[in-house]
């Protein structure tokens, strides 16, 4: 006889939450990266376990769609800025769908609902006496004609003297500052030097008392259950802007909050010519796609049926039991942790209950970059055919509730998967169930007593889930493989492939295929936030059920099982190289890095066809900045303009060594277009990286080297062919 089947754990933990979640917007000029992924991915498994323990959830996102990046990235694609949003966001489906990410809701801060609340939460602040006017002084473009975006302009940081920092924030020191206080700016644009003209703009008055009091008091509070709202490390950095020195310098600023025309955004109320700031209306496009996501109508096959709910959406951002989890990287906790929820709190709504912040997705312990190879496309990951739930399980197992950065190692991707995922947890099944299936026509029975099992079981998912909740999944899939490790051992102690030998001991084997099986049951529903296409599987196919797994099934003893099918492969360690390989560097003259092409009588090399020609990309750049090299009497070192994006969306400039030194004085350069080849593989030189070789002439039969340049009218970017 079996012993009864004790309750299910957790199923009266917590009483029913009520949870809108959400990812930090992505910007709506370029396709996804494995920094965007990660994110998704920890959110995703956040919410698959609420819903697993029955919670009501509503996991919105939404492109953010305005600016001046846009405006500009627009025009240059001869497209209006709706349809190059629009096309970017026709490409999303891809990866949230090809790395089973699954929101309620995917909208734009373009829409609608968003112009609306927008407008309406201006309003509001206005009424509450936080918005005032005042004319400034902004730097303006001569060329472009048009006032510059903090981010279109460089310069020196005022605080540490570091060069090429944005015009809102130093990334080297963290301070923020108005882009009138850089030293040496100038525009990312055109490279020309800005000039200062006055505008009337709006500002928000964070610096009041009432939003420092309030603001100081919610950094440091709890949410609903007891959580901190911030993470101590964010708390401790938060501290850092409240922070007045001996000069009265530091504390809270106003915030600007305008910009004028021309720019691609969402009008001020009687302002004619003045648009928000893109980051007043983005963060209110969380609220937007929550409100489309509840207008659409709970019919709609997409809301979840535990989130189900007779609420209109007014009615449930204003319920005090609603929780608000925004989940984002470190580079935007400021508008996070300060604009945010002094906006929600001073316009009378709801503050969030909790923003919890990651760190960035580092590559070979390199931060990630196109030019230099160390990025990875997510969308190749899929092309390869590499399985989604191998890098959501990667992923996990790295992330913890601290803001550390994150690693990718290829190694450490094979080693992981193929050891947790496939020595110890498919290990299980595919071992266990092929005796059931021999044996005892999938039927599975226990000797003896089970309570012990049950309530080990009951008692990791309780800690799985504590640990998943508290999004401490490193330490919750550590628990899980170790448990793993105990259902082999159980097994391979019992040694099944003896006992089936033994007729008489058919009891025997009954119970410890069984056993293994409940334990690789109970590993599967842990697992499902992780892994929910195989433990969607597991649960159908393999122990037949008519539903994917609740947390709840975590202790129940199954008592049939399918034969098994197979359920993941191995790493193949060459089909990852690909994805992390970089493009290979064509070969070249040793002794010119970035130099000449030396001019022959005759051809040196046999005629090439056009699709070999076709693999070089030649691009007009400008010279923004040129410095001789210390250690060197060849080289220059060259920052080069070809009107490039990082993975924020924010202008860069690239880094090229070029043997000219002999030739040109580097102060003569700058400003100066030229052309380079930019998709020359990085190479790695004894004084940095060189990313690009910058083309020139020369002969041997007469002195000089001739840089290569242009006719008037070529820009930064374009494409020689």
């Amino acid at each position: 006889m079996t012993s009864p089947t004790p309750p299910s754990p957790s199923s009266s933990v917590t009483p029913k939450r009520r949870l809108f979640v959400t990812t930090a917007l992505p910007y709506a000029n370029g396709a996804f990266h494995i920094g965007h992924m990660m994110e998704y991915i920890q959110a995703d498994i956040w919410v698959r376990l609420q819903r697993m323990l029955g919670h009501e959830v509503h996991f919105v996102c939404a492109d953010d769609a305005h600016g001046a990046p846009i405006m500009i990235a627009a025009g240059k694609a001869g497209k209006t800025p709706q349809q190059f949003v629009a096309d970017i966001a026709a490409g999303r489906a891809a990866y949230l769908d090809g790395f089973l990410i699954r929101f309620d809701n995917w909208h734009s801060t373009d829409a609608p609902e968003n112009h609306q609340l927008a407008q309406d939460i201006y309003r509001a602040l206005r009424k509450a006496g936080l918005i005032y006017e005042r004319s400034i002084e902004q730097f303006y473009d001569p060329v472009k004609g048009m006032f510059l975006p903090d981010r279109y302009i460089k310069g020196h940081c005022p605080k540490c003297d570091s060069a090429d920092q944005y015009g809102d924030s130093c990334e080297v020191c963290g301070a923020v500052y108005g882009p009138t206080e850089l030293r040496k700016p100038y525009s990312v644009l055109s490279g020309a030097t800005p000039e200062l003209r006055s505008s009337e703009h709006y500002f928000f008055q964070l610096s009041s008392p009432r939003c420092a009091e309030f603001l100081r008091d919610w950094t440091q509070g709890n949410g609903p259950h007891g959580a901190p709202r911030l993470q101590p490390e964010v708390l401790n950095k938060v501290r850092e802007w409240f922070t007045v020195d001996e000069a009265g310098r530091g504390g809270l600023a106003d915030w600007d909050i305008s910009r004028d025309a021309p720019y691609f955004g969402i009008e001020v109320p009687d302002a004619a010519g003045k648009y928000f700031y893109v980051w007043l209306d983005a963060p209110i496009g969380y609220l937007a796609s929550l409100k489309n996501h509840f207008d659409k109508g709970q019919a709609a096959a997409h809301w979840h049926e535990a989130s189900r709910t007779s609420q209109s959406f007014d009615e449930f951002v204003a319920d005090p039991a609603v929780e608000q989890v925004h989940f984002i990287g470190k580079d935007i906790v400021y508008f996070h942790t300060l604009f945010w929820p002094a906006t929600l709190q001073f316009s009378g709504r709801k503050t969030p209950s909790q923003i919890n912040v990651h760190g960035h997705v580092t590559v070979g312990g390199e931060k990630m970059s196109k030019s230099r190879g160390t990025g990875i496309s997510p969308l190749r990951y899929l092309e390869l055919k590499l399985n989604p739930e191998w890098l959501r399980y990667y992923l996990a197992a790295k992330l913890s509730a601290r803001v550390d950065d994150l690693d990718f190692g290829a190694d450490d991707f094979v080693a992981r998967v193929n050891s947790d995922l496939i020595g110890k947890y498919v290990n299980i099944a595919s071992r266990a169930s092929r005796f059931i299936a021999q044996y005892f026509d999938g039927r599975l029975d226990y000797v003896g007593a089970t309570d012990e099992m049950v309530q080990a079981a009951s008692a990791l998912a309780d800690d799985v889930r504590m640990a998943l909740d508290a999004r401490e999944y490193s330490r919750a899939l550590r628990e899980a493989m170790a448990y793993a490790d105990r259902i082999n051992a159980a097994f391979d102690a019992a040694q099944p492939w003896v006992l089936a030998k033994d007729e008489s001991r058919r009891a025997e084997l009954q119970d410890a295929c069984s056993r293994a099986l409940a334990g690789f049951r109970t590993l599967s529903v842990l697992l499902a936030p992780i892994l929910p296409a195989t433990a969607s599987r597991v649960a159908r196919e393999l122990f037949g059920m008519p539903r994917d797994f609740l947390w709840s099934d975590a202790a129940e003893l199954p008592r049939r099982v399918a034969p098994y099918q197979h359920l993941m492969q191995r790493v193949d360690p060459k089909r990852l190289e690909q994805l992390l390989q970089a493009p290979a560097e064509p070969a070249r003259p040793a002794a010119a890095p970035a130099a000449a092409a030396k001019a022959a009588p005759e051809l040196a090399s046999a005629p090439i066809g056009i699709d070999e020609f076709s693999r070089v990309e030649l691009r007009i750049a400008r010279i923004h900045d040129a410095q001789a090299v210390e250690g060197s009497t060849k080289l220059l070192r060259l920052s080069l303009d070809l009107d490039e994006r990082d993975e924020q969306g924010h202008p860069r400039l690239r880094n090229v060594f070029s043997g000219i030194a002999s030739a040109y004085d580097p102060a003569a350069l700058v400003g100066k277009l030229t052309v380079v080849v930019a998709n020359l593989a990085p190479r790695k030189m004894k004084f940095g990286i060189s990313e690009g070789m910058v083309l020139a002439a020369s002969a041997d039969d007469s002195p000089g080297i001739f840089l290569l340049s242009p006719d008037s009218g070529a820009r930064p970017g374009m494409r020689v062919s």
